[in-house]
């Protein structure tokens, strides 16, 4: 058995609780607790076994103090090869340490028990029949319980007062649900009562854990974590400290910060950087250092986030190994001038008079400064890898930037940059230029000189509701783009005869979109989208909603994993290569004008867990057959206006969880056979007709009453519409058009 968990949860305290227990303990012949450092040595570990298992006098009848690994196994293995012993080996780092002792622990079919406790998955995955207890933070009702019966321990009932609540509140939310800190400053609170002092501590957390010899037992717990990584890691994980608290770290964007910095590790065996990066991040999760928020519908870890505290201790090492710093409202603390990676999250006007020749990566959170100083801080740092100046307030490309030889990384998305000079040439370096939700339409003819581009991201997205084919901007790349070889993902370009046939020559190519393509272009695209044998991406739009795409006779994509398709089909009817996508996962028709029903001709598609039809069919019957898409998790059905019946057969879709019906205004009555899909749990009503949603909460509402919450939403101008945006901006990112709903939320209607 393994107890599985970061540190700080209580893994070690419950292990001793069942140790301590004697109506256990005693049900044993022997029994042993062996801690097991991060530095052990293997016959020390088998010494200390022998200490607690055998007598004093056979121990030294034996000498085994002088023996030999062999025979110190040996001497363990015929002690206990007729009892029934219980060992607990505490804090275990090393896979190995682990599978040694399992062979030295004899299997006697006596009823013997070995217990684990550790902080890596990977060690707790060894349990025998995979028997693993994976401990998680406290919920917050419960981390306050336990807060109080430690810092108010004093008063009857363990009451918090009234004039320190906020802050005692503020304390434990900071905590994150961890018992040991939890236990630790509620300790250290309990004998001050007064608010100006809970204040200045909660103000002081930071100096607190790197300076308080009582805190100190937090620190030195979590540190063994990180002092536990290999060097490829530890400095990708201090990285991610820069981050604001409780931010969401995005994995593709860590990871091409990663090796914009040169962090990553080049394999050479067909591995790109980005999946070794991925790898790394596995590693941390499984280490119980970075937690998983969020999934995409395939199961991929899509954003992670780091504990408060392990990233207020891993802040402090960074910060004195100047390895980074991130800045709040403080202004310049000390170290600043000296730290090679600087992440300003507020207060940015304060750090007029910095200025670093080391400087490495500058991350700019605040949005407020202006444009003025940012053009003049940036004049202050020649050696700059990294430049992410996401939502800043800037029109145009800093003049120094171009200077910039060494940038690997520059993000200017979400600001109001219009052009891009023709002198970004020089950048002869740079892996990343992200240019999204920005004003830029055209490249310039010199961005096909920039040989070590990975990642090329360029569009707006007009529409987040995607209620038009032109919601998308495409921008033009004028000139060759053959030289652009190490090109991984490229989006959204606008097609042309020329760019279609250059596309061939990319190909590392795994992530494409392109727009305005016409049907004359289509041959010669999928001859060039054949020769990218890694392609896993795809999104193709037509240039208007008159264009009609004919894909008949194409070969298909064997890799393809994520599509999407905009634009009239020929004829109305789903092109042959449909049915050889058999690894796609995420699938989106827009306005393809369909004649005929085309959820049967997605149905072998085994794979898919996210299905997105919009406009995509002008009859009046969708029919969803038992047996039917056995992983799908979303299902989104959209803007087809004749469409008044959707059967659903019991035994389809058995695993949904998520359901959009968007603007199907002859839709009069929810779907009957909604009520066979149990694991729906979350419904997204937007712009349905007024009958079904009378419906809905009428004589419909038994078949939705095991759906947790519905969301009903209207379209409109109003400024006021929070809820769809935050909604919109969780799906598809910043920039949502704002919107009015109503909301109404069902635990069981």
């Amino acid at each position: 058995m393994a107890i599985f968990g970061m540190g700080g949860l209580g893994k070690t305290t419950i292990a001793s609780s069942v140790y301590k227990n004697q109506k256990i303990i005693t049900s044993y012949d022997c029994h042993a607790w062996i801690t097991v450092s991060q530095t052990y040595q293997v016959e020390d570990l088998l010494r200390e076994i022998i200490n607690q298992l055998i007598d004093e006098r056979a121990r030294m009848a034996s000498g085994f103090m002088a023996m030999k690994r062999m025979r110190l196994v040996e001497l363990i293995q015929s002690y206990l090869r007729d009892k029934k012993y219980f060992i607990v080996l505490d804090d275990v780092w090393d896979k190995d340490a682990w599978l040694f002792l399992n062979y030295v622990f004899v299997r006697n079919n006596c009823g013997s028990k070995v217990l684990i406790t550790t902080r890596r998955k990977d060690v707790s995955s060894l349990a025998a029949d995979n028997y693993v207890i994976e401990l998680k933070t406290l919920e917050y009702a419960k981390s306050w319980e336990l807060f109080c019966k430690r810092a108010f321990r004093s008063s009857k009932d363990s009451i918090c007062p009234e004039n320190i609540r906020s802050w005692a509140n503020k304390i434990v939310a900071k905590c994150q649900g961890l018992p040991l800190a939890i236990v630790t400053i509620g300790s250290i609170l309990a004998y001050r009562d007064k608010e100006h002092e809970w204040a200045f501590f909660y103000k002081q957390l930071s100096w607190q854990l790197a300076n308080n010899p009582e805190l100190s037992w937090i620190s030195n717990v979590l540190n063994m974590s990180l002092n536990d990584l290999p060097c490829y890691l530890r400095s990708c994980f201090l990285y991610c400290s820069l981050y604001p608290e409780d931010y969401k770290i995005k994995r593709k964007l860590i990871s091409k910060l990663w090796i914009a910095e040169g962090l990553v590790e080049e394999r050479g065996d067909g591995t790109t950087m980005e999946e070794v990066a991925e790898c790394y991040l596995t590693e941390l999760t499984q280490r119980s250092l970075l937690q998983v928020t969020e999934r995409n519908a395939c199961g991929r870890a899509r954003t992670f986030l780091m504990h408060d505290l392990v990233r207020e201790v891993t802040s402090i090492v960074a910060k004195n190994e100047k390895f980074g710093i991130a800045c709040g409202d403080g202004g310049i603390s000390q170290g600043c001038h000296e730290a090679r990676r600087l992440c300003i999250q507020r207060g940015a006007k304060t750090f007029s008079t910095l200025a670093s020749s080391r400087l490495r990566s500058f991350i700019l959170f605040d949005t407020e400064v202006p444009s003025s100083w940012i053009y003049d801080i940036l004049s202050r740092f020649r050696l700059l890898r990294v430049l992410c100046l996401r939502f800043a307030n800037v029109e145009e490309v800093p003049g120094v930037v171009i200077e910039l030889y060494n940038l690997r990384y520059l993000d200017l998305s979400h600001t109001r940059v219009k052009k891009i000079p023709a002198s970004i040439r020089k950048l002869v370096n740079l892996q990343v230029l992200d240019l999204r939700f920005n004003y830029v339409e055209e490249l310039p003819l010199e961005i096909t000189m920039l040989t070590s581009l990975r990642h090329l991201h360029v569009f707006v997205i007009h529409d987040l509701q995607q209620r038009s084919l032109d919601c998308f901007s495409a921008t033009k790349i004028p000139g060759n783009i053959c030289n652009l070889k190490n090109l991984q993902a490229l989006q959204i370009v606008s097609a042309n005869k020329d760019l279609v046939s250059q596309l061939g020559n990319l190909k590392l190519l795994r992530s494409l979109a392109i727009a305005k393509v016409k049907q004359s272009y289509i041959a010669e695209l999928w001859d060039s989208l054949s020769k990218m044998p890694n392609l896993s991406r795809l999104v193709i739009s037509a240039c208007d909603v008159d264009e009609v795409l004919d894909f008949k006779m194409l070969k298909p994509l064997p890799h393809l994993k994520f599509f999407r398709l905009a634009g009239k089909l020929e004829g109305g009817v789903l092109p042959s290569i449909f049915y050889n996508f058999e690894k796609l996962t995420w699938l989106k028709i827009d306005w393809s004008g369909l004649k005929k029903d085309p959820i049967s001709s997605f149905s072998h598609m085994l794979n898919l867990v996210d299905l997105r039809l919009y406009g995509t069919y002008g009859g009046e019957q969708l029919t969803f057959c038992s047996g039917w898409f056995p992983k799908l998790n979303y299902l989104q059905l959209a803007n087809m206006q004749n469409l008044n019946w959707i059967e659903i057969e019991d035994g389809t879709m058995m695993r949904l969880t998520q359901l959009e019906l968007f603007g199907l205004g002859n839709l009069k009555a929810v779907p009957k056979g909604i009520k066979y899909i149990r694991t729906l749990h979350q419904m997204y009503l937007t712009d349905m007709p007024k009958r079904f949603l009378e419906n809905l909460q009428g004589s419909g509402s038994h078949i939705v009453q095991h759906i947790h919450s519905i969301h009903t939403f209207e379209s409109s101008d109003s400024e006021d519409n929070f809820c769809f945006a935050e909604y919109l901006a969780n799906k598809f990112g910043p920039g949502a058009t704002k919107y009015s709903p109503t909301y109404w939320s069902s635990s069981g209607t």
